[in-house]
């Protein structure tokens, strides 16, 4: 479904497609695959409230960038947050390793970059993941998954170039309840996903037009 929304996509010149690991790396390779786009992924780590990990006081992404939004009542030490942002950081940078293999980040500049995961619950690593991607001059950057909150799509079209998130059910509570089956990816799975994708699509220097300026 989501990738029939991006169908005006396919063919683009300068086209690549992010996913953000581990659960946006089954969704973006089905979009890659249909898309005929080579796919990287943007690693991104939630900053979860100590004892309540599933509840996101901000995030951080490749290059620096941090997104800090307090959820109102939650209250956290200096102290806690720094090491949850020292604990974040250390398991973005074994991400990256593992998967990338030695294998170069594909080139960003003058693209149209497509990130997916698999669901927008509260956007936070979304938005980081934004941001960071904004670093590498892209020409546009599309933000796409296949479920997601309403007022989060919202505020991610503050941040991103457009928006697709074929699903906005009204009562979202949880990204997995919209799925039929919910399996928590693993890192084997991740990397022999990274591994078909760039067999189908060797990496290279996606072509970007000249009208596009770069």
């Amino acid at each position: 479904m989501l990738a029939g929304k991006l169908a005006h996509y396919r063919g683009r010149d300068g086209l690549v497609v992010l996913a953000l690991p581990r659960g946006g790396v089954a969704v973006g390779y089905e979009v890659a695959h249909k898309l005929q786009a080579p796919l990287d992924i943007f690693v991104v780590r939630k900053l979860g409230y100590p004892g309540h990990e599933e509840y996101a006081m901000g995030a951080i992404a490749s290059g620096g960038v941090r997104v800090m939004s307090p959820q109102h009542g939650m209250h956290v030490s200096p102290e806690a947050i720094a090491q949850t942002i020292e604990r974040e950081q250390a398991e973005l940078v074994r991400r990256e390793q593992l998967y990338r293999q030695q294998q170069p980040a594909l080139p960003l500049q003058g693209c149209t970059v497509i990130v997916v995961d698999d669901g927008l619950a509260t956007g936070m690593t979304m938005e980081a993941a934004v941001q960071a991607i904004r670093q590498h001059h892209p020409r546009r950057i599309v933000v796409a998954a296949p479920v997601g909150a309403g007022d989060t799509c919202a505020m991610l079209r503050r941040h991103a170039d457009e928006v697709i998130c074929p699903a906005q059910p009204e009562s979202f509570r949880a990204v997995g309840l919209h799925y039929e089956e919910f399996p928590q990816s693993t890192d084997e799975e991740v990397s022999l996903l990274l591994k078909k994708a760039r067999q189908e699509h060797p990496p290279g220097n996606p072509i970007v037009s000249p009208s596009s300026g770069h």
